[in-house]
């Protein structure tokens, strides 16, 4: 792979995470509002959003083609409804004290990642993965032999997101276009959602603070740039690569989750999260040690 290339997918993957490692905090900022409203808010603004940076990016002409591949089309809907159950499931877990859950999840997704390059993408499966894969499970399986429990809110925001991440990738859709059609395809449901049946003390736009409403609209920004700097990593780095870097987002989670929101380490989330922060140093001394013998065959 082109080497400004590689650079250019590094920039993107840590500017993607480092904004959803963060995002949390902007979720607390609106947590008087039911996740079902703030996912529609999402959706509605980050269309508008598109609308307007593919404008004034005179992109136009990349999202005609798009549309007139029609396979491509109906993939992004499923992408859409992929991200959009992962984007209600983040909020609810945030709002409703699982921070440290939803950290998990993002801890276990690089390791999800790398089984679905080796099974779908033909990425080899080095030995130090598999290692770090077998400590992940062994974590989760831990937590369920021993507490009688699984992660299931963890379980749920890393599959949907490495699914989502490989139909992305498998697609090859630009990152403005693949997001324009994907917030289109949501947005009829969207709108119907808030001004059809949603009926809270927030839902009614005009009786709402203006500070409440203009830290919705952010919710189109906050939900946009990282999505098209991921998809544009991915379209710049092999899929496992790009699982790599997705440490950083679940870390700033987890800090925010302990030391600014009150989370408890319960012994349940503690075992596990031990599996996956080993799983995870064995991941990362694979990757570097494999990036260095790579530099050496090449010089």
């Amino acid at each position: 792979m082109d080497t400004q290339q590689t650079r250019q997918g590094i920039g993107y993957a840590l500017g993607a995470y480092f904004i959803w490692g963060i995002a949390p905090a902007y979720f607390k900022l609106v947590k008087e509002v039911p996740p079902t409203e703030i996912m529609t808010h999402r959706v509605i603004w980050s269309a508008l959003f598109m609308l307007v940076l593919i404008t004034l990016s005179r992109s136009w002409q990349q999202v005609r083609t798009v549309l007139a591949q029609p396979k491509k089309v109906l993939l992004l809907a499923v992408t859409a409804v992929t991200i959009g159950g992962n984007w209600l499931l983040f909020i609810w877990a945030v709002n409703n004290q699982h921070m440290l859950e939803a950290s998990l999840g993002y801890f276990i997704n690089p390791l999800i990642n790398v089984v679905f390059g080796m099974l779908f993408l033909r990425e080899r499966f080095r030995r130090l993965q598999w290692l770090a894969v077998l400590l992940a499970t062994l974590g989760v399986l831990v937590q369920l032999w021993q507490f009688g429990s699984l992660p299931i809110i963890g379980l749920g925001l890393a599959l949907s997101f490495a699914v989502y991440g490989l139909l992305r990738k498998k697609i090859q859709v630009d990152a403005q276009s693949g997001m324009l059609i994907e917030t289109a395809w949501l947005f009829p449901l969207a709108a119907i959602y808030l001004f059809g049946f949603a009926d809270s003390a927030t839902s009614h736009l005009s009786a709402n603070p203006l500070s409440l409403n203009l830290k919705l609209i952010a919710a189109g920004i906050i939900t946009t740039i990282p999505l098209m700097l991921f998809a544009a990593a991915c379209a710049r780095l092999r899929l496992s690569t790009v699982g790599f870097f997705q440490y950083l987002g679940p870390t700033l989670m987890f800090l925010l989750a302990v030391v600014f929101y009150g989370e408890s380490l319960t012994p349940d989330k503690m075992v596990t999260f031990g599996f996956i922060w080993l799983a995870l140093a064995v991941f990362i001394v694979d990757a570097v040690a494999f990036s260095a013998r790579t530099r050496v065959r090449v010089t």
